[in-house]
């Protein structure tokens, strides 16, 4: 299979400005050699290659120099040393602010970033009512782009960036902006791209992201490559590392709420939201009340999600999924589908879940919860595989789902009694 992206020994140095001591007062006085430039490598002999079709994500630290690699490979500035090569048309999401212009309108804007994107004006024209019906922008487009909020650049800049029909598809982050039906809305277009045999590269800090998305992982630190590989290995290997590293950073700070031995509760990692409204505590309930992490298949369950409106929202929705570790969905409800709201206003509350029956067979999960806005249009707060639960018993097999089920064999021996009786 052919390369779509090779890189060689790849490295970027920048300048840093620095300060020194003034040596005497005439030069503190004038402000002499108080600045002086050091340099620092952005990356540092970065090789890697990515076959057509794959999908890769970038991961590392602020600073690891992801975002750096990301222009440089989408042609956007040159390295010190090092080379890149791309096969195919390029659209890259670097950021909000590329390819926009504040003072022209979302219809401009979206024409002058079709043709920088390598389209012809009659292609701009052709595709620009799909562009704007996927942005959901119509009211908007004749508005200058100053005017429009952080998520309304996001779902422009995505809009043009997916009907350039790329080769190459590049992500840095952009999608951490924006409500929850939109992203969605971005990630099954992602796919879809991806089924088509687009080649795309992404870098996201929201590791279910990654793992929903990615076949390969390369891990940057400090500019350089520290491992590259599947997605599963390479993504467990640095999130323990930075969990032990955050461990020892902090070794006496408690989490805020009650949560299972060992884990966190980190924005944009496995919680997200605005937090207007915040989940104060989770438990998971056997029928008797017991608090449980382990329960047979079959058993009934409870989720109680205690919450605190820091301020006054409308009719907010709670939701509470049953989830695989490797992020695909078993189970999902929200108080909205059984016709429910939670109490208008502000102050402390509590919602609860009882789950008759959880028919699913033996394995890890995860339960997960989340408080939303009335209309799905954004999310207070989610936490994504921070509850387990494990369920044990049921037969053994390659599916989920483990209902009440009986095998017979009696309707077989009545068919040969019939026939033998028919043949006599």
């Amino acid at each position: 299979m052919q390369d779509a992206i090779v890189v060689d020994g790849l490295s970027k140095r920048f300048r840093r400005h620095g300060t020194q001591p003034a040596r005497t007062l005439k030069d503190l006085l004038l402000g002499r050699n108080m600045r002086r430039s050091e340099y620092f490598w952005g990356l540092r002999d970065v090789s890697f290659s990515v076959a057509q079709g794959r999908t890769v994500g970038f991961i590392g630290p602020n600073g690891a120099g992801k975002s750096t690699l990301m222009r440089l490979v989408g042609g956007v500035g040159l390295p010190n040393s090092g080379k890149v090569r791309t096969v195919g048309r390029i659209g890259a999401l670097l950021d909000l602010g590329s390819g926009l212009h504040h003072d022209l309108t979302g219809r401009e804007n979206i024409f002058v970033g079709g043709i920088i994107a390598g389209m012809t004006r009659a292609e701009v024209a052709r595709r620009f009512d799909a562009i704007v019906d996927f942005a959901e922008l119509e009211a908007f487009i004749d508005s200058p782009l100053r005017t429009y909020s952080t998520g309304m650049q996001m779902r422009l800049a995505f809009a043009v960036a997916a009907h350039i029909d790329p080769q190459i598809l590049l992500i840095d982050e952009v999608l951490a902006v924006g409500d929850l039906a939109f992203k969605q809305k971005c990630l099954e277009r992602i796919k879809k791209f991806k089924a088509q045999g687009c080649t795309i590269v992404l870098v996201s800090h929201e590791s279910s992201q990654v793992r929903q998305l990615c076949d390969e992982v390369i891990w940057l630190r400090n500019g350089a490559v520290n491992a590259h590989g599947p997605t599963e290995l390479v993504l467990n290997q640095y999130i323990t590392e930075m969990e032990d590293e955050t461990r020892r950073r902090t070794p006496t700070q408690a989490p805020t709420m009650r949560l299972p031995m060992g884990t966190e509760l980190r924005l944009n990692q496995n919680r997200f939201g605005s937090l207007e409204t915040q989940i104060e505590a989770v438990q998971l309930l056997s029928r008797r009340g017991y608090e449980v992490i382990e329960i047979d298949s079959g058993d009934a369950l409870q989720v109680v999600i205690a919450y605190n409106a820091l301020q006054a929202v409308e009719a907010p929705i709670a939701s509470v999924s049953i989830s695989r570790p490797d992020g695909s969905i078993c189970y999902d409800t929200n108080t909205a589908i059984a016709g429910q709201t939670l109490p208008t206003g502000a102050g402390p509350g509590q919602t609860v879940l009882q789950i008759e029956r959880l028919d699913l067979a033996g394995g890890e999960y995860f339960v997960n919860v989340g408080l939303h806005e009335r209309n799905w249009a954004y999310t207070y707060d989610y936490h994504w595989h921070t509850y387990p639960l494990r369920i044990v018993g049921g037969p053994g097999g390659e599916g989920v789902l483990c209902p009440p089920q009986q095998w017979s064999l009696e309707a077989r021996r009545e068919a040969q009694l019939s026939a033998e009786v028919a043949g006599q």
